[in-house]
């Protein structure tokens, strides 16, 4: 089992897209009971929240469902032992993740385009509006991460 967790701000935007856009890539490989895929937030301002109505759009237009249920949840220290790899969308992800998580000991943190070879944030379409730039950077970040665990 290969346990990914996705952490941007809010939960509600970008990470919510990574976790649902990489269930659905695995499920049309026949790979979903190999992976346990979630998201998380570092911040508390959307705790319980869920998932952005643009995300929702988008979502939808690729046909990518199951996100209904989704609700934003922070980012716990429990996590790194949880997953193998905790998968941060933009630089200020990835401080507030090895600050949440006590460090990054046996370097479980990522982040999400260095997997596409880019060391570019995920457009964060709170700001933008953007959320077609968003979708096509997580698409990105998720082909590449199947590449990385040589799928």
């Amino acid at each position: 089992m290969i346990r990914v967790l996705f952490v941007c701000h809010g939960n509600i935007c970008r990470s919510t897209m990574a976790e649902f856009v990489l269930k659905d890539m695995v499920a049309r490989r026949g790979l979903a009971d190999e992976f346990e895929i979630e998201s998380a937030a570092t911040s508390t301002e959307e705790i319980g929240n869920p998932v952005h109505p643009g995300t929702v759009g988008e979502l939808r237009r690729h046909d990518i469902g199951g996100f209904e249920k989704k609700r934003a949840r922070q980012l716990r220290r429990t996590d790194y032992d949880a997953f193998d790899l905790i998968i941060g969308m933009d630089e200020a992800n990835m401080r507030n993740m090895g600050r949440m998580l006590g460090g990054d000991p046996a370097g479980k943190l990522h982040k999400m385009l260095e997997f596409a070879g880019s060391t570019r944030d995920v457009a964060d379409p709170w700001y933008t509006g953007d959320f077609d730039t968003t979708y096509e950077d997580v698409c990105d970040g998720c082909r590449g991460l199947l590449g990385y665990l040589g799928f």
